[in-house]
């Protein structure tokens, strides 16, 4: 199970990590494939029966042999095979029950990961998970004005980054819940010591199918936190923005309906930055690190500076990220970013756990560094 240990956390469970199977149903409309399929299981000496787009697989062993299916066919076949063949382990005996587990059943690329075979599933499995948070100055004073959220993981005393947690997440088809699981964590992380300050958490549009629901519990949270509403910037990197503007376009609306601000990261990276800036129209723009670090290159120059003077003809305020020196502080200050975040400022940090006072209160005691 994986459980959220910040201040202010409940641990709960979060993962049906598959157990052994004796019985697998494999279905896909791809020809070629489920013939590889029959015949890979045959040669581990398991049951096999076949239909043109189902194959029914049965492991006399108690499940060992099933296992060695798993691993050997994600050696054989592609990714884009994995992906097209549906799997249902242990099904039900009745036809009806047994068609609804087909038609809801993972792709075996999710199997496979869920089982650890082709990702690290304890990465997720076993994690505790907690918010760092990383400052946000105002560059013509260098106070800090907010803090970005960034997801962690313990697993067995390592930590685990953000990148690999959803890497994971999305591989075993759990983007949605972790991704709600970091939402939430960064607000529970907070409550203790933000203040007045503005509270950035990412967020990936497609873990959200339908805002009304999928973000009931972060609104929720946000609304127990106490914190104004519209302390709450939600980013989304440009790459994702780019997926399904429509449907992006629909749940930032949700979350200005909140009085929560919308930021748009990595700006720049894209051929389709100008455009995109102008349908989604962020309150916050923040320009891509790797430009940022560029300079003084005339081209990345270039490009910040166009990117930077449309987001100010929007309306938006213009945060420069990977700021590590103060002579880039001072290259992206001339180009007119009005904020900056990067090492120079300050390493993402854990929140130290409140103090308990002496009449049943709790005091914060700043943060500590993440390892």
């Amino acid at each position: 199970m994986g459980t959220i240990c910040g201040i202010g956390c409940s641990c709960r469970e979060h993962w049906d990590v598959p157990g052994a199977a004796t019985r697998v149903l494999l279905a896909t409309s791809i020809g070629h494939v489920l013939p590889t399929v029959a015949r890979t299981a045959a040669a581990l000496d398991l049951d096999v029966s076949s239909s043109p787009h189902l194959v029914d697989v049965l492991d006399p062993r108690g499940g060992r042999g099933i296992d060695r299916l798993f691993q050997r066919l994600a050696r054989e076949l592609t990714a884009a095979e994995l992906e097209a063949v549906r799997v249902a382990t242990d099904p039900p005996t009745d036809g009806t029950a047994r068609t609804a587990r087909l038609l809801t059943a993972p792709s075996l690329a999710v199997e496979l990961a869920r089982r650890g075979v082709t990702v690290e599933v304890g990465v997720l499995a076993e994690a505790e998970f907690w918010s760092a948070y990383q400052p946000i100055v105002r560059l013509s004073d260098r106070s800090v004005v907010a803090h970005e959220a960034l997801l962690r993981g313990l697993v067995d005393g390592r930590e685990v980054g953000g990148g690999d947690l959803f890497f994971v997440a999305e591989s075993a088809g759990w983007l949605a819940r972790l991704d709600r699981i970091g939402r939430e964590s960064a607000i529970e992380g907070a409550l203790s010591w933000i203040g007045d300050h503005d509270l950035f958490i990412n967020f990936n549009p497609t873990s959200i199918y339908r805002a009304q629901v999928c973000l009931a519990s972060t609104e929720q949270a946000a609304h127990a936190s106490g914190l104004a509403p519209h302390q709450f910037v939600f980013e989304v990197v440009e790459s994702h923005a780019i997926a399904d503007r429509g449907h992006l376009v629909t749940v930032l609306e949700h979350y200005r309906s909140l009085g929560w601000r919308v930021a748009l990261d990595d700006v720049g990276s894209g051929y389709s930055s100008l455009s995109l800036l102008a349908a989604v129209r962020p309150e916050v723009v923040k320009l891509d690190k790797g430009l940022v670090q560029g300079l003084p290159d005339e081209g990345a120059r270039t490009v910040l500076k166009a990117v930077t003077d449309l987001a100010h003809q929007l309306g938006a305020v213009v945060v420069a990220e990977g700021i590590e020196t103060e002579q880039l502080a001072e290259e992206v200050a001339t180009l007119g970013a009005d904020l900056g975040q990067g090492w120079l400022f300050g390493r993402p940090v854990r929140p130290a756990r409140p103090v308990e006072r002496q009449d049943g209160g709790f005091q914060a005691v700043g943060v500590t560094r993440s390892r």
